[in-house]
């Protein structure tokens, strides 16, 4: 999600140019009449006072209504929006907030290493060291950033309310460093890492630090944000970046922002040599370069604190301090060499050579100027082999020394506890794996523990792709005392674990073999295993068999944006990984992509009419309420009666303005409604409302507690009820494909499953509050860098399908999703927003989802065209300023189109919390009223001053006439 930058103040400029013109226009006229109407042109008085009187009058009143509508017209979503109702949590909320964020942090906190039980800390006095500590990171920024408006705990708050005593000089040493965190926003950023150069530390500082205490925590922290990639190469050029010393750089040649910067691993040093019990706190979302534990004994205990929201930092002091017990797990895979990720040379920035015929004119976001961009692109050529799924496979294969490259793996965490897990027997029955699994607490703290089970699938040679580990399902346990049994069900479909064969079948196929059914602590270490056998190959390929539920068979659906790209095998023990994920060496677009390619400079809708289509009813006087539909179903007939009644301009409104909410229609009781930006919490860009800033998406991934996502889901609920807002820009769920992605804080996971449950999960608990969610970004968003540049992404279909689209999937036929939020790049050459295989044939049509597609910011940009949009699955337009987010052309397949955009914007609207007694009652904007309070001024002025030209000029005749 984008914010209100100089480019829309550009285009509000632009848009109000006419109106502005025409006041212009009137003042000029009025006073070339009253300059050219004189004694000598009109030489009888009573006539030239009467004709300049009527001009200057008309002028008036024509500039009245000229203004009125600019601010009715291109102004009107600005206005609305920030004019709206300012409307603040409850006290009760913000309690229940601030609580259940707490409650998330404790169980996200993820306990990496504990050797010789270092933690929970012995002492209540502790060194903290570390710039980090007095500037910890809470969320990202962009979408995800914090609201102001309440209080915030921080890391040493936190540590202080659960009982600890941090050395004070340690912290004033950091606080007198620098005070504020470098900015790494939308449209600027400074990668500095404020760190203390070991030389500054004094002797007497540290002989105290050690009298102080015999422990030392270092805190190590790393940001991102919306807007750009965290930097791979920290001497690259573009890289803002201040060394802390003269004396030598941070960061070598080739180093990235996910490793120590050169003053961190001298802190380290300073501390390691002077303590022997240290505490290791990283603090952010993307995983970090921890290859260096093993040059320090000294660090003996881990802990992996993913950005913390408002209060969760109180979680962390308790972990510490033994109150709350770590039972977090990795969402991702922390690897020992972070450029040894699959997708390293295929993420970043990659321009075409060869598509200047392509090039579109657009307005930089930060100045305002124009700029030439051509086609840019990004392959997935790893294919389904991402995160653990590559690593474990890997592997199994012999291709990578797991233990050389793996630090620890997808799933992985400690607790104070110990526990003991036992595998029931297997059972696979009517199309459902099942089996029972005993939780015993078998040490001597309270806890909780994770339960994973993981399938391995039979696989040939050279056939379908298919990953050796794969999370199937997974549940938390209650929180067990020492000696405490809880025994869990794990369950799940065998279709689960089909696989997509994008070459032969084309859908989806479980092939017969044998299925290993393993019950893991982690990704990588195995407690018990079961096989199950599935006799015969199940091809779902008929109406009645279906992929999990499909409404239709899934078929190859985008064999288009495979492109010309080598896609990683495991055949032959990925004989092809050299080849398939070497940097790209190919930058020509291909002649026949080039034909298939589409933005706002080939694009004519004309070329896509149907002249057989119908040109559908508008502006009837049916009487039906958006309200008599609450409830109803999508295809009731009441619809097509209300529908009936919107006008051209009713729907274009609707499509057109969909920034921040959609717009008021009266024809048939529709109300402004407000949506308001996520994912951590709910933020209004317009009246700088916000609520409470929860823990990232990470630190959800890493509780494994799906109760926990739903109670969440209905905390925004609840929020959203007071703050009066409908729709929530949230959850994000697209997959941490590689570490150095900007917005990994804003999404769950690397695996698809994890990330499933917890956005299904999110969007149930909103949903049973009446608030509709906007899963986002739909899809393939998985990187920052040129996402508004026509990113063009290349793909495998069967990736598509098993790895990016399975946490979207989940949220529609799971969670229940109503609405999406496309996403900024190309799905192969075709904008995402205007996919119709995309947002029609997979979104509805297979998975059955009823509701509306909202694009990303909307600006143009080249590529974002309304008329485009609206005909291929995308309803409305997040604008706010006038582009190309009006629909142009009028004809009756337009119209259709526009018609079926606003019922799904309707349908969306009138099953939200806001519609359940019946239409709502709403105030009148502010600037309406004051409009309409001009114009009754202006017209009792103009009827007054109207009577008053006429009076003197009767009167001048007829003193004339005296004479």
């Amino acid at each position: 999600m984008l914010q209100i930058n100089m480019a829309d103040v550009i285009g509000v400029i632009n848009s109000v140019i006419p109106y502005l013109t025409a006041v212009g226009i009137l003042l000029v006229l009025a006073i070339i009449i009253t300059i050219a109407v004189n004694k000598k042109t009109v030489k009888t008085v009573a006539n030239r006072k009467l004709i300049h009187s009527e001009s200057w009058l008309v002028a008036f009143v024509g500039i009245i209504v000229a203004v009125s509508m600019m601010l009715s017209g291109p102004l009107a979503t600005l206005l609305n929006n920030a004019t709206v109702t300012k409307y603040m949590l409850s006290d009760d909320t913000v309690a229940a907030a601030n609580k259940l964020a707490k409650d998330v942090q404790a169980e996200a906190i993820t306990m990496l290493k504990n050797d010789n039980d270092t933690l929970p800390l012995k002492s209540k006095k502790v060194n903290v060291f570390g710039w980090g500590s007095t500037s910890p990171v809470y969320g990202g920024t962009g979408s995800g950033s914090m609201s102001e408006q309440y209080p915030t705990v921080s890391l040493l708050d936190g540590m202080k309310e659960a009982g600890l005593t941090t050395n004070s000089k340690l912290t004033k040493l950091y606080t007198d460093y620098r005070k504020d965190r470098p900015e790494v926003g939308m449209w600027a950023q400074d990668w500095t890492l404020p760190e203390v150069p070991a030389d500054q530390y004094s002797d007497s500082l540290i002989s105290e630090a050690k009298s102080f205490s015999d422990e030392a925590v270092v805190v190590i922290t790393r940001v991102g944000g919306e807007g750009a990639d965290l930097p791979m190469n920290m001497k690259a050029d573009g890289i803002t970046y201040k060394n802390n010393s003269k004396d030598y750089d941070d960061f070598k040649d080739g180093e990235g922002f996910l490793e120590l910067s050169q003053t961190e691993r001298n802190m380290i040093d300073l501390v390691t040599k002077n303590f022997d019990k240290v505490t290791l706190v990283y603090n952010g979302a993307n995983t970090f370069q921890l290859d260096f534990l093993s040059d320090y004994p000294q660090i003996q205990s881990v802990l992996w604190c993913p950005p913390a929201g408002q209060t969760g930092f109180s979680a962390l002091g308790e972990v510490l301090a033994g109150e709350v017990n770590p039972s977090g797990k990795t969402s991702d895979t922390f690897l020992k060499d972070l450029d040894k990720n699959p997708s390293t040379n295929n993420f970043g920035d990659f321009d075409y050579d060869n598509v200047d015929d392509l090039a579109v004119e657009v307005i930089d976001d930060r100045t305002g100027s124009k700029l030439h961009v051509s086609p840019t692109f990004v392959n997935y050529s790893e294919g389904i082999y991402v995160g653990y799924k590559f690593y474990e496979t890997a592997a199994d294969e012999g291709l990578i020394n797991y233990d050389d490259l793996v630090q620890y793996p997808f799933g992985y965490g400690l607790s104070y506890t110990t526990f003991e897990q036992k595998m029931g027997d297997v059972s696979y029955k009517n199309g459902k794996v099942s089996f029972d699994v005993t939780v015993t607490n078998t040490g001597d703290k309270t806890g909780k523990d994770v339960v994973e089970a993981y399938y391995n699938p039979p696989y040939t040679n050279g056939g379908i792709e298919k990953a050796s580990v794969n999370l199937a399902a997974f549940e938390k346990t209650k929180e067990l005392k020492p000696g405490e049994s809880e025994t869990v069900k794990i369950s799940f479909d065998d279709d689960d674990m089909a696989s997509y064969d994008e070459h032969n079948a084309k859908a989806w196929v479980l092939e017969q073999g044998d299925y290993e059914i393993s019950l893991q602590s982690d990704s990588h270490t195995v407690i018990d295993s079961a096989t199950v056998n599935v006799p015969k190959t199940i091809t779902y390929n008929s109406e009645d068999n279906t992929h999990d539920g499909d409404k239709i068979v899934a078929t190859n659906q985008f064999q288009n944006a495979e492109g010309d790209v080598t896609y990683l095998s495991r055949a032959d023990h990925f004989a092809n990984y050299a080849e398939a994920t070497a940097a790209p060496t190919d930058f020509s677009m291909s002649d026949k992509i080039k034909s298939e390619y589409t933005n706002n400079g080939n694009y004519d809708p004309a070329e896509h009419n149907n002249d057989s289509d119908e040109m559908p009813t508008t502006g009837a006087k049916n009487g039906v309420k958006l309200s008599d539909l609450y409830g109803k179903d999508y295809d009731d007939p009441q619809w097509d009666k209300l529908l009936d009644q919107l006008t051209f301009d009713d729907m274009d409104s609707l499509i057109a303005n969909g920034g921040y909410g959609t717009p008021a229609v009266t024809s048939v009781g529709k109300i402004q409604v407000t949506d308001a930006d996520g994912p951590a919490s709910l933020n209004n860009n317009f009246t700088g409302i916000g609520s409470i800033g929860f823990p990232a998406s990470t630190a959800f991934a890493c509780t494994w507690n799906k109760d926990l996502a739903k109670r969440f889901g209905e905390m925004i609920g609840d929020m959203a009820h007071d703050m009066h807002v409908a729709g929530w820009y949230a959850p994000a769920m697209n997959l941490h494909r590689n570490a150095y992605a900007g917005r990994t804080f804003e999404y769950f996971s690397e695996d698809s499953l994890l990330s499933g449950v917890m956005s299904a999960q999110q969007i149930a608990g909103a949903r049973e509050k009446g608030v509709y969610s906007f899963m986002k970004h739909f899809a393939l968003n998985e990187q920052e860098t040129n996402r508004t540049m026509t990113l063009t992404t290349w793909v495998s279909e069967q990736a598509m399908r098993e790895t990016y689209l399975r946490p979207f999937e989940m949220s529609v036929k799971e969670g229940g999703a109503q609405a999406v939020m496309s996403a900024f790049n190309y799905v192969g050459p075709t904008y995402a927003a205007a996919s119709p295989n995309l947002l029609n044939t997979v979104l509805r049509d297979e998975w059955g989802f009823r509701g509306f597609v909202l694009t990303d910011y909307f600006r143009g940009r080249g590529y974002q065209d309304a008329d485009q949009e609206i005909r291929n699955g995308n309803d409305s337009m997040l604008a706010t300023t006038v582009t190309t987010n009006h629909v142009s052309d009028k004809s009756a397949t337009s119209v259709k189109a526009m018609r079926t955009a606003a019922h799904n914007i309707l349908y969306t609207v009138a099953n939200g919390w806001q519609y359940a007694n019946g239409e709502p009652e709403v105030e009148t904007p502010i600037w309406k009223t004051a409009m309409y309070v001009v114009w009754g001024v202006t017209a009792v002025l103009a009827i007054g001053l109207e009577v008053l030209a006429i009076k003197r000029y009767l009167a001048r005749r007829a003193a004339k006439a005296a004479k």
